[in-house]
């Protein structure tokens, strides 16, 4: 009983902090099949968010990442959004490959105006066009998840996104809920002033 009063009580934490936008799922995380062979080298430059399931941090449109190389086994990280309001938010962080077995289960930490520290597994890159970012933390008896399809470009073709989502599905991931990203060239020009 002491358990699930504490679990009840980080769970309300959680929710009156801002994390109603976040899915809480019963059960702990999955492990799902990470990028085989990931090359980190590959995955550097930028990207471009084309739908994520939403997060109390994440809430702009016109979502980029850019990565680079800090060291061997570390990545720098500039996202930026634009938000309602018509100002640019950008936040900074690191990726790091924990375990040299396992290069694809990434872990970033954002330090910015709290710490933010998360896994970052890259299920599905080609490098070139696509990739697909989950993250999962467990509370007890319930956990979250956050989904990210990303793309080299401000858009990506219907058919990859659908084998993206599969993807997601396969795991247990409620693809209904992912949001689609505005992208658009003249919307998010704020962006690249």
């Amino acid at each position: 009983d002491k358990m699930n009063a504490v679990q009840i009580l980080t769970l309300t934490m959680l929710l009156a902090a801002g994390g109603g936008a976040q899915l809480f799922k019963s059960g702990k995380c999955p492990d799902p099949a990470v990028q085989y062979n990931f090359d980190p080298a590959r995955y550097l430059g930028k990207w471009f968010e084309i739908q994520k399931l939403p997060s109390a941090f994440q809430k702009g449109q016109c979502a980029t990442s850019d990565y680079i190389l800090q060291s061997p086994r570390v990545v720098r990280v500039l996202n930026r959004e634009l938000l309602d309001d018509g100002t640019v938010r950008s936040a900074f962080g690191t990726v790091e490959v924990k375990d040299p077995a396992e290069p694809a289960k990434l872990e970033v930490t954002f330090s910015d105006v709290i710490l933010l520290r998360g896994s970052y597994w890259l299920l599905s890159t080609d490098y070139d066009s696509y990739a697909l970012v989950y993250s999962c933390k467990s509370y007890g008896l319930f956990h979250v998840e956050l989904a990210w399809i990303l793309s080299r470009q401000p858009t990506l073709p219907k058919d990859i996104t659908e084998y993206l989502l599969s993807i997601l599905s396969s795991i247990g991931v409620s693809v209904d809920k992912m949001v689609s990203t505005i992208q658009d060239e003249a919307y998010c020009s704020p962006m690249y002033q």
